[in-house]
């Protein structure tokens, strides 16, 4: 772990007040925790802007019984299996399959195999959920 270091901040008394109730509702114990958070989401945001190494995971769902859409969802992967590093079906309901895509790689490849999935017919919705191989963001 790395050392400690300490400084102070000024900040408005409205800002530190709605601060205090937003890391209230977050279940944060102190500000240092809440402020190193908001810290390295915003170097992982970075870190995908420069198109570093990341990792992260896509969510998909999709109603199976339309047609061909596996199939369609299963060559998208295969065109992007650099990135791709395991994934996850799961059943929903009769109709409605949730797809977990465990990514690591370049941003770049990443965005693209994402952009793909989500312009397949049949795909009800999808998310990007970006994080980072951890190097860098201590």
């Amino acid at each position: 772990m790395s050392q400690l270091f300490r400084f102070g901040v000024s900040l408005s008394k409205n800002l530190v007040e709605k601060f205090d109730r937003l890391i209230k509702e977050k279940k944060y114990t102190n500000r240092s925790k809440a402020i190193g958070d908001l810290i390295r989401q915003e170097l992982v945001k970075k870190e995908w802007e420069e198109g570093k190494k990341i990792a992260g995971a896509i969510t998909l769902i999709y109603n199976h019984h339309k047609r061909e859409i596996l199939n369609k969802i299963i060559h998208v992967q295969h065109n992007f299996n650099k990135v791709i590093i395991s994934t996850q079906h799961i059943h929903l309901d009769h109709n409605n399959c949730l797809e977990i895509i465990a990514i690591k790689g370049n941003s770049k490849e990443t965005q693209e195999l994402f952009d793909a999935l989500k312009s397949i017919k049949g795909v009800k919705h999808v998310t990007l959920n970006m994080s980072s191989t951890g190097r860098g963001i201590d």
